[in-house]
């Protein structure tokens, strides 16, 4: 029997009550289409940071390195600042195993009403790959005359040949099995510098994707273009800050946050990669029962997938599909009111 070793890291909020969802489903997948999945727990959190003074261990990348995927909940909660919370854990993860495609699926699913008007399913299907390592989060930058009205703030964005090279031919690679045509999210008329040269670059790796039909927006009327004419896409790629603002719209559009997915991808396989939700984790309801587990059991298949578990994934992906399709239990956000446990155990048992 196929064996993978899975770090788990539910992380804050309702990550605490998605993840046991995902596991349950993926348990499921693993006993219909042979193949076991060893969990691995680590508790780094908000909960860890306020008692340890940090989001994990200094050797704490070390200890999931050896892992064949990392399975993550949410990272951040009240009390500890989101920048302390974010490069404390998720970031680090993200740059150190080199996981510099942020792939998220956007889709309409059967039985998920869109709230933009007389959209179905066939009209939202596209797919985000966002650059994950470097561009508009970077650590360069710092703050001076702190407290004086002189006080000022820095922040350097980074956009290297090979950074954007790498993510864009992810991108075409992707749109080759799919409709062959890529996005390019860009804001060169604004942006002198860093954006310009992204233009070049999505210019010169389109070149030897003949094959692929190409077109490039600036970032503020793409955004308009989601919303107006979703079904224009098929891949999108864009740099970090403008993938994340782009995803959580694209997540706005296809009925609830609740139910978009991530890969956090190192594709040369040389570090574990990582899958999540895009959403993060919902202080008002944590607690309550009533998160929708759909993000991240849709992770798990995207992690599934990554394996080589192709035909389990796409079993999860049919799951959940059909539950919703056939207006099984949902949860709130979909209109619904089934508990987080109520909708996992549905999904595992139509596995």
């Amino acid at each position: 029997m196929k064996h993978h070793r899975i770090a788990t890291i539910p992380g804050d909020g309702i990550g605490q009550e998605v993840v046991p969802e995902g596991i349950r489903v993926l348990d499921a997948a693993g006993r219909r289409h042979g193949f076991q999945l060893e969990w691995e727990g680590f508790p780094w959190s908000c909960a860890y940071y306020r008692e340890a003074g940090r989001m994990m261990p200094e050797d704490g990348l070390a200890r999931i390195r050896s892992h064949d995927a990392i399975f993550l909940g949410a990272v951040g909660f009240p009390g500890v600042p989101d920048h302390v919370s974010l490069w404390g854990l998720l970031i680090p993860i993200r740059r150190v195993f080199r996981q510099y495609a942020n792939v998220r699926p956007v889709r309409l699913m059967p039985g998920v009403l869109s709230p933009l008007r007389n959209r179905g399913a066939k009209d939202i299907d596209l797919f985000i790959v966002r650059e994950n390592n470097e561009g508009e989060y970077s650590e360069v930058g710092g703050r001076m005359y702190a407290g004086t009205d002189a006080e000022f703030a820095l922040q350097e964005n980074i956009f290297t040949r090979r950074g954007c090279d790498r993510v864009m031919r992810y991108a075409f690679e992707l749109a080759r099995t799919r409709k062959k045509h890529v996005t390019s999210a860009t804001k060169s008329n604004g942006i002198v510098y860093t954006m310009p040269f992204w233009d070049e670059r999505f210019a010169a790796v389109a070149a030897n994707y003949s094959d692929c039909r190409i077109d490039q927006y600036h970032i503020d009327i793409l955004a308009a273009h989601f919303v107006a004419h979703p079904d224009w896409f098929d891949v999108v790629v864009g740099s970090n800050l403008f993938g994340d603002i782009l995803s959580d719209l694209g997540a706005a559009v296809v009925g609830s946050i609740g139910i978009a997915p991530s890969a956090n991808l190192n594709p040369e396989r040389e570090y574990p990669s990582m899958f999540e939700p895009v959403h993060g984790s919902a202080p008002d309801i944590a607690g309550k029962g009533i998160a929708n587990p759909v993000a991240q059991i849709w992770s798990a298949a995207m992690m599934l997938d990554h394996l080589g578990e192709t035909e389990a994934a796409q079993a999860v992906e049919m799951a959940f599909t059909s539950i919703i399709a056939s207006n099984g239990p949902r949860t709130a956000d979909l209109g619904g009111n089934a508990t987080t446990r109520e909708v996992g155990e549905a999904i595992a048992a139509e596995i």
